[in-house]
């Protein structure tokens, strides 16, 4: 079923945040939003994973308000920049941390983390504790907590922000693998065009609180308000030269 959203305003005093936002999320589907910062983005994500409230607007999934539930019971697992590790516990208890909460056996989470770990490229990590992990490392083990609970929508936001470049698209490249392994519907903000290309099945732009969703890879292409157009006209422009 599809997830929907519907005309979501926010505003804080005076100033609007998000207008009338509205949009539907096929399964197993990834929507990435394009934005600057101050642009709404992430205010949407805290909102649908239940963070803050909305001032109007529903937020739909099998004919239920999700947007009237608390946090806990939406099924909703928002992913921040930082990895935010628990910094006392090790790899495997931070991935397993979400499975002890719903009482698993240890036998049961034992084979999911070790299966999740070796997954996401951690295997042989298992003991190591957060600060003895890189920055990749620390978001792929924040990754896996995330998804070993099988949420129901994964809100990412700006995941892969502070990672060095090489380490950005290795970690985009093994959130399309994943994603497509344990089939998940996401929602993935980033300020950075190139990323929304790579990661999204639909694409949309926020700007001043306004959605704008776009029917095809070749519309997001062409929209100059993207920067898309111009840098590939730059790219051009410098292989032209070096030729």
């Amino acid at each position: 079923m599809s997830f929907t959203v519907q005309n979501i305003s926010k505003s804080y005093g005076a100033q609007p945040v998000l207008r009338q936002v509205s949009f539907e999320l096929a399964p197993q589907k990834c929507l990435s939003i394009l934005g600057k910062s101050g642009s709404g983005k992430s205010t949407l994500l805290k909102i649908l994973a239940g963070l803050e409230p909305a001032d109007s607007g529903a937020f739909l999934y099998q004919q239920t308000n999700l947007g009237a539930l608390p946090s806990r019971k939406r099924g909703v697992v928002y992913l921040f920049q930082e990895a935010l590790l628990f910094p006392y516990l090790n790899v495997f208890e931070n991935i397993a941390f979400g499975l002890r909460l719903k009482k698993k056996s240890k036998s049961e989470i034992k084979k999911a983390v070790l299966e999740m770990a070796a997954a996401l490229g951690l295997n042989g990590l298992e003991e190591r504790m957060p600060e003895e992990l890189s920055g990749g490392q620390k978001q792929r083990v924040a990754f896996g907590r995330a998804l070993i609970v099988h949420p129901r929508l994964l809100l990412l936001d700006e995941p892969f922000g502070a990672l060095d470049a090489h380490t950005r698209k290795e970690m985009q490249q093994l959130f399309l693998q994943v994603s497509q392994k344990e089939a998940i519907t996401s929602i993935f903000v980033t300020h950075d065009p190139k990323e929304a290309l790579v990661v999204g099945d639909q694409r949309a732009l926020m700007q001043d609180g306004k959605l704008k969703l776009y029917t095809s890879e070749a519309e997001f292409l062409k929209d100059e308000q993207t920067g898309l157009p111009q840098e590939i006209a730059f790219w051009h422009e410098r292989q032209a030269q070096n030729n």
